[in-house]
């Protein structure tokens, strides 16, 4: 209970983390609150696919699936790191 509790509230944080990103680049237009929020977006994949995978339905594998996810947000944001310290 306390686990699949603490999933839905990861993902609930990473989602309100992407929509306030979201928001102030809306604002600003700056690229790398765009970025941030890139990453975010797939942090936010990535918790729910952990609680559908722990919870809803624990007797399929999600793992793959869920990794990846958590493996192409946080390069988005390392990439733009790089990219912005090159220009």
């Amino acid at each position: 209970m306390m686990g699949s509790i603490s999933y839905a509230l990861c993902a609930l944080t990473s989602l309100v983390c992407l929509i306030l990103l979201l928001r102030g680049y809306r604002r600003s237009r700056d690229t790398f609150l765009l970025r941030s929020g890139l990453c975010f977006f797939f942090l936010t994949i990535q918790n729910i696919l952990l609680f559908v995978d722990l919870v809803i339905v624990p007797q399929i594998d999600l793992s793959i699936w869920r990794t990846l996810p958590g493996l192409i947000g946080p390069a988005i944001l390392l990439c733009s790191l790089i990219w912005d310290r090159r220009q």
